[in-house]
């Protein structure tokens, strides 16, 4: 469903996006992180073919996006940043959407405004930047997409709403198999709606993976031992780091699996306790501490 191989793109003598390749499934819901400054806004405008690529592909529903409005029809937008026509009232934006759109439908944006309920007499220019990501959503889920791409889609709301928008998400993936890809700084919510995340750092995409298969190797053991403790606790399957409180010592491992519980077993412990990690707590240990990326996500 949406296709990117090889992207890359300069902006200003600067390198924003370095060789990126993923592949989204139809009705999968693909979560973009990284750091402020990683790239995510830029793949996202490339996304959308707002830039084009200085070289790869991007394809969207098996055709090229640039250029392309029979593919962009079947696209919805929500950027981070919704600066619609000031001088418009909400009706003006919905005929205007109605004129650009064949298959906007007018009783689903009626439906969505039952929940957000935001009256269609009002200014665009009197909306606060919260009602306004309201609005874009609702605007582009009338237009029926195929394809949904939004660019931190919960910014400017309160936690009522970001609950609203992500069960809104969920729902039009499961009715209408909507494809969506989002980049987010709300990692909870990521770690809720997604199927497979990507990690992109300095424009590099470092690590991709699903939300199953991350939860299930990425783990923190708690363990005290029955004497001293093994001189070799990092030679064990994907060790991370090591932290030690008291007699507990906490062991970070990429690798949590029956070789990992084996080989910890072994080294004489009286106490081990399995304790999940987060996506936030991942992705800490991802980019920060005095841990480089790769040795966490490997």
């Amino acid at each position: 469903m949406i296709s990117i191989k090889g992207v890359s793109k300069t902006i200003e003598n600067k390198e924003i996006l370095k060789n990126i390749s993923l592949e989204v499934k139809e009705g999968n819901i693909f979560g973009l992180i990284g750091p402020n400054g990683a790239g995510k806004t830029t793949l996202i405008k490339c996304l959308t073919a707002i830039y084009k690529t200085d070289s790869g592909e991007v394809k969207i529903l098996e055709g090229e996006v640039f250029d392309n409005p029979n593919i962009k029809k079947h696209i919805g937008y929500v950027a981070d940043q919704n600066d619609y026509f000031s001088y418009f009232n909400i009706n003006n934006l919905i005929k205007f959407y109605r004129m650009t759109y064949e298959d906007f439908n007018m009783k689903k944006f009626e439906e969505l405004n039952k929940i957000f309920n935001i009256p269609k007499a009002s200014s665009v220019k009197k909306l606060s930047k919260g009602m306004k990501m309201k609005l874009a959503l609702m605007l582009n889920l009338s237009i029926m997409p195929k394809v949904l791409i939004l660019d931190e889609p919960t910014g400017g709301l309160d936690p009522i709403a970001k609950r609203q928008v992500t069960n809104i998400i969920l729902d039009e993936v499961a009715t209408r198999k909507t494809t969506v890809f989002i980049s987010s700084h709300n990692l909870s919510s990521i770690e809720r709606i997604c199927d497979e995340i990507g990690i992109l750092i300095n424009g590099e995409m470092v690590y991709k993976n699903s939300i199953e298969k991350m939860k299930k190797e990425i783990r923190k053991v708690q363990v005290v031992f029955k004497d001293k403790v093994p001189e070799n606790m990092e030679s064990l399957p994907g060790v991370l780091k090591v932290e030690k409180v008291g007699r507990v010592y906490s062991i970070i491992t990429s690798r949590y699996n029956d070789a990992f519980v084996k080989k910890l077993d072994e080294c004489n412990i009286v106490f081990r306790e399995e304790v999940g990690m987060n996506l936030e707590d991942m992705f800490i240990y991802s980019v920060g501490g005095d841990m480089r990326y790769e040795e966490v996500l490997k």
